[in-house]
């Protein structure tokens, strides 16, 4: 819609771009300047009166007026006056006012009154880039049910927000907005939000679109796949058809067979190319290997800092580090990032510019293993389509419990039993270093206890130049890992059955449940420990009592207010004013109709 350049330069300072922005800067108060013939305590009301006195003192004047409508006087005072306020109040003189009215023993009093011209009408007020006058001419002039709807706002949407702007009684009786406002204001802040974000999806020609099949392959495996993991081939399956180039994110959570999307992936793709770039050199090892044993028909390689340079053009699958960004690439039609969100923008974008032939792109696949709540998987979906993994192959048996310094001795018991049974143990450290802020100790200090106490005990941490290496041996030879958060993604560590995370509170529960997810890879019964100081968490509570990692973003919503799970993602933070990512799938959905 064009807009003139009037209207432009208002939106411009009001940093809008729409009507429907517009619509959501709602008024912050109201001002009901009719004329009643009761008078309200602690409420703001005009008055028609006479001035009968007028005194100044030091820091106030007093005025005496005899109000009309009540057919009594009450005193005026202002405070702190300016030096022209005096002049406004004539004795004789018959003006509206308007203040808020207070009543002490019997006295009754209108504080700040200033003069009115409006009389009969209910003012809205604004805080905005623009004054609270010009920005009601503004909507009076500007706002209708009309052109929000040109917008795309659906008509009886419409209504509910101009009735917010324009002369609405019933909102001056109450604190809250009614629920048929607030569904209206939640429903048009998504609406703008997601329809940004389709606008900003762009679409490329694919450098290769092709039928593929993949059940040749999916029989040949020795277990089935499960429902989810079919669904998502198959949607990238049909990606792969059409003439643009797909976008999709793959969220799956810990242990859900993200691997097996990946491999179907590439299998379809066949020769005419995919290349896979993963976070550490031990995630491409291990897809390289998985690759190895369930792609035999296909040329597989690995490209790390170490590999030798190679022509990589003779290859099906090329599977790397950020190393791949570095080498010459062949032209792909496939590529895909593991763990996307341990790669930036930039990294991501040049992987994809590297393998696209002139303004042709690959298809692009992302994986997580952070689970996000359903909503903002859909809310997502308008810019990048989105499949989400929520069941595993197999159901993992891991108790969790909350421990305290008086449990000490029976986790120690438990550690002991499960060395025996040749299994692993986590150990999770807040810090590395001794810090006098925080009440638990760091690697530094509680190392000496567990190398003194137990044998093969390995210890690493993010800061560790040797850490990937310290993990490949702890997984063959060791039986406890001290360690903080580096491992919470990474290395498979089939034995490992017990995690224990020292000052629990402190972490996202999304990073308790990849901590979780460490443990009972292949079926083992597992066991999470969280250590903590506080005497009690309501949030650990829950954390134990949930398994599903996608039940667990919607906990971290409600306890962080949406936070840090969007980082990565479009924006950070919690950007929005009335809609809640935790409560509002619904609304989610119906703004999703309106925009196809």
């Amino acid at each position: 819609m064009k807009l003139s350049k009037d209207v432009s330069t208002k939106f411009s300072k009001l940093d809008i771009s729409s009507y429907t922005e517009l619509a959501l800067l709602i008024p912050n108060s109201y001002e009901d300047y009719r004329l009643k013939n009761k008078l309200i305590e602690h409420k703001n009301q005009l008055i028609d009166a006479t001035v009968e006195s007028v005194f100044r003192a030091p820091n106030t004047i007093q005025i005496t007026f005899f109000v009309h409508n009540f057919g009594h006087s009450i005193t005026g005072v202002i405070f702190r006056p300016r030096p022209y306020m005096i002049h406004q109040f004539s004795v004789g003189s018959r003006d509206n006012y308007y203040g808020m009215i207070e009543c002490k023993q019997g006295q009754c009093s209108i504080s700040m009154p200033k003069k009115i011209s409006m009389v009969g009408e209910i003012v809205a007020k604004y805080k905005c880039g623009l004054r609270t006058d010009v920005m009601g001419r503004l909507i009076k002039k500007e706002l209708t049910v009309e052109k929000l709807e040109e917008e795309g706002i659906p008509q009886s949407i419409a209504e509910t927000l101009l009735g917010l702007h324009f002369e609405n009684a019933e909102i001056l009786d109450q604190d809250e907005l009614d629920i048929k406002s607030l569904e209206a204001l939640k429903f048009t802040e998504l609406f703008s939000y997601m329809k940004l974000l389709k606008e900003k999806r762009r679409y490329f020609k694919p450098i290769k679109s092709l039928k593929a099949a993949y059940k040749t392959w999916a029989k040949s495996l020795p277990f089935v796949l499960t429902e989810e993991q079919v669904k998502t081939i198959e949607d990238i399956q049909n990606d792969f058809t059409k003439d643009t180039a797909s976008k999709r994110m793959i969220v799956g959570d810990v242990g859900s067979g993200k691997t097996m999307v990946i491999l179907a992936s590439a299998y379809m793709i066949g020769d005419a190319k995919s290349i896979l770039m993963a976070p550490t050199t031990i995630l491409a090892q291990q897809l390289y290997e998985e690759a190895l044993k369930f792609l035999p028909e296909m040329s597989v390689t690995l490209v790390t800092n170490k590999t030798k340079k190679t022509d990589l053009s003779e290859y099906d699958f090329i599977i790397g580090t950020h190393a791949l960004l570095y080498r010459e690439l062949p032209k792909a039609a496939l590529v895909m990032v593991d763990e996307q969100h341990r790669f930036g923008t930039k990294q991501r974008s040049v992987l994809e510019k590297l393998v696209s032939e002139g303004e042709k792109k690959p298809h692009f696949l992302q994986f997580s293993a952070t689970p996000i709540p359903r909503t903002l998987a859909m809310i997502e979906s308008a810019h990048i389509d989105v499949s989400l993994i929520t069941t595993t192959p197999f159901t993992k048996d891991i108790d969790s419990k909350v421990i305290h310094k008086n449990d000490f001795k029976e986790l120690v018991v438990h550690i002991r039993e499960e060395i025996q049974k040749n299994n692993q143990v986590l150990i999770v450290y807040p810090l590395v270093t001794q810090s006098e802020v925080l009440d638990y100790q760091s690697i530094e200090e509680a190392r000496a206890y567990w190398e003194n106490n137990f044998n093969d005990v390995y210890v690493t941490h993010g800061k560790d130049k040797e850490k990937e290496q310290v993990l490949l041996d702890f997984r063959e030879k060791g039986s406890v890992l001290i360690s903080t958060t580096v491992v919470e993604v990474g290395i498979s560590l089939p034995r490992l059955t017990t995690v224990v995370i020292v000052g629990a509170e402190r972490l996202g529960l999304s990073t308790l449940h990849q901590l979780r997810g460490r443990v009972s890879r292949t079926g083992l019964k597992g066991y999470c420990y969280l250590y903590t100081n506080k005497s009690s968490s309501e949030r650990l509570d829950k954390f134990v009592k949930t398994k599903s990692g996608f039940d667990i973003a919607n906990l971290d919503l409600k306890f962080r207010k949406s936070g840090d799970l969007l980082k990565g993602l479009s924006q950070s933070g919690n950007q929005f004013r009335w809609f809640d990512f935790a409560e509002d799938l619904e609304i989610v959905k119906e703004v999703k109709k309106c925009l196809v």
